[in-house]
């Protein structure tokens, strides 16, 4: 799995720069809308709900991107890419999808 390791770490720094930018963006999205902004109301209870969705996006993007930075720092552990319930090697396509898992599909459902 020596060559796979290469390609899974690739991906997982390829993942880390996307989702560092996707932080940047959200972070911008979830800045307080001020009160003397010269909405209207509607218009305002709207920006509030948007504000709400991407504090959640946010919260996931954060929680991803700490994910894969730990998957990146234990790539080299004899137990990467093995599922931490059942002990089997995660398949690589789901590696390459979703590098920060530590599950295979069913442990994961």
């Amino acid at each position: 799995m020596m060559m796979d390791k290469s390609v899974i770490e690739s991906r997982i720094k390829e993942e880390i720069i996307i989702t560092e930018q996707k932080v940047i963006e959200y972070r911008e999205l979830t800045k307080p809308i001020s009160p003397e902004n010269a909405i209207g109301r509607v218009s305002r209870m709207d920006a509030i709900n948007n504000k709400s969705i991407n504090d959640v996006a946010f919260r996931k993007a954060e929680l991803k991107l700490n994910n894969l930075k730990v998957a990146l720092s234990k790539i080299d552990d004899t137990d990467f890419g093995i599922c931490r319930n059942c002990k089997q090697p995660i398949p690589l396509g789901r590696l390459l999808l979703m590098p920060q898992v530590v599950k295979c599909v069913n442990c994961a459902n």
